[in-house]
């Protein structure tokens, strides 16, 4: 073949190579609220039953070293989203009601993204990205890429059960009858039946459980009623004052129960795609907002929450590994081999430009994306050395985080480093090397202060300091 013919034949080959007409998978995200590392049975939990969340670990690749993008719900949601670190977005801690704290219409989320290049898109779930879900002077999520809306905002009231904080769209809509769980399932499997299938489908699926406060069908309090004490007493949320008479410790049983509950609602969908014949053609992901609630509470309404860090140090508030470190799953047909397993380092940021580009979507190039495409684990290949990087204003003084490699070390709110530990050799952060690595530590610091000197400079950055909130 001479040069010229070569030449010639180039647009027809690079057209033949890339993705023919049609080939955008079907994307669906689900993002669930304050599970642990260590509550699902294929985390290895020694109660938990969670079956159908299990078999997409069987049919997929499951993260062992998955984490957060922060240890609180908005951050967290905002850093999914934009695949920004959060303090970006202006976004430092969950949102209270009435806050005027949300994610500017500026930043660009992946709904956006996706929409752009022909994908219908839904949010059915927790919102959390705004104060006031409804307002015309806050986005809201059919503001921010999503053609469809059907959730609540920061928790259900006054449990997932029967919540009367859920809206459609900018519509409040009266009480709902039903659990959180299948009330988003069916909304799920409705929309996707009500699509006329000819474009591809992503849909954020955004679970209320495990948060509190919970109830749960009484057979599924039934399966763990070995693990529960007394009688199974809501303890509603949303109150002017505590419910004091309710808090109680009951033992860890509706809280499992919580977990196989969405598990089964979470089932009814992944069942829906296989009877439609969508399964080979659906990328699932599966993923938490943060670190559990363990039985270390520090708010009246975490009370009969016995969360699971698998064993890691922290919980949800803290950027100790049990506040940051969560499962991840993902489903992908074709590409990811079943029962495959990765220890490689990946953040809730890096799901946006790695989302982006299996739907062929363009990753804004006008800001500062925080997140990496991760393909390349998909197949067993590893990643380029970088630092990982929190930002928290909690429960803690240890406001910042930076981990390369095995290295992870935390500063307090001055940006002075305070503690540092090998997670190779100590995953459960018991033992502080600050003092004997001090070459480490002067690294790690440095790259934390560019970090923080890079947010402090984004242009997109709004001029915001939102505390913690109790």
């Amino acid at each position: 073949m001479t040069n010229a013919i070569r030449i010639l034949l180039l647009p027809i080959l690079l057209a033949a190579c890339a993705a023919p007409a049609g080939s955008q998978p079907n994307i669906l995200l689900i993002y669930v609220d304050d599970l642990g590392y260590g509550d699902l049975g294929s985390y290895g939990h020694p109660v938990i039953r969670t079956p159908n969340i299990d078999s997409l670990a069987a049919d997929g690749l499951r993260f062992t070293a998955n984490y957060s993008p922060s240890a609180l719900c908005s951050p967290s949601r905002a850093g999914l989203l934009t695949g920004r670190n959060p303090y970006r977005t202006g976004i430092k801690s969950w949102i209270p009601e009435a806050s005027g704290i949300y994610l500017r219409g500026e930043e660009v989320t992946l709904a956006e993204v996706l929409r752009e290049v022909g994908y219908d898109t839904a949010h059915i779930g927790k919102w959390h990205l705004n104060s006031d879900l409804g307002s015309d002077s806050e986005p809201q999520p059919t503001d921010q890429g999503f053609d469809y809306y059907y959730g609540h905002n920061a928790f259900q009231i006054p449990t997932n059960r029967n919540p009367v904080n859920v809206y459609r769209g900018r519509e409040a809509l009266p009480p709902q009858d039903g659990f959180t769980a299948d009330l988003y399932a069916d909304e799920a499997i409705a929309w996707l039946n009500e699509r006329d299938g000819s474009a591809p489908f992503f849909l954020y699926l955004s679970m209320a459980e495990p948060h509190t406060s919970f109830e749960n069908p009484d057979e599924y309090n039934a399966m763990y009623a070995q693990y529960s004490n007394g009688e199974v007493v809501a303890i509603p949320n949303g109150m002017t004052d505590p419910p004091k008479e309710h808090l109680v410790a009951r033992g860890p049983g509706e809280y499992y129960a919580n977990i196989t509950y969405m598990d089964a609602q979470i089932g009814r969908v992944l069942h829906w795609l296989e009877q439609n014949g969508h399964s080979e053609e659906t990328v699932v992901v599966f993923s938490s907002d943060n670190g559990p609630v363990t039985d270390r509470w520090i708010n009246w309404w975490e009370v009969n929450a016995y969360g699971s860090t698998g064993g890691f140090r922290g919980r949800k508030h803290f950027l100790y590994e049990g506040g940051i470190r969560v499962p991840a799953i993902i489903r992908y047909p074709g590409v990811v081999e079943a029962g495959s397993v990765t220890d490689e380092a990946v953040t809730g940021m890096d799901w946006f430009v790695t989302l982006a580009g299996i739907g062929g979507g363009q990753v804004p190039d006008d800001r500062e994306i925080d997140g990496v495409d991760i393909k390349a684990v998909f197949d067993g290949g590893q990643l380029p050395d970088r630092d990982l990087f929190w930002a928290l204003k909690a429960a803690s003084d240890l406001e910042f985080a930076v981990r390369r490699g095995a290295w992870k070390l935390m500063l307090d709110s001055d940006r002075v480093p305070r503690e540092l530990y090998n997670l190779d050799d100590d995953p459960m952060e018991f033992f502080n090397l600050i003092e004997s690595e001090a070459s480490v530590t002067r690294r790690l610091a440095t790259a934390a202060i560019d970090k923080l000197q890079s947010i402090q400079d984004d242009p997109l950055r709004p001029d915001i300091n939102v505390g913690y909130v109790q």
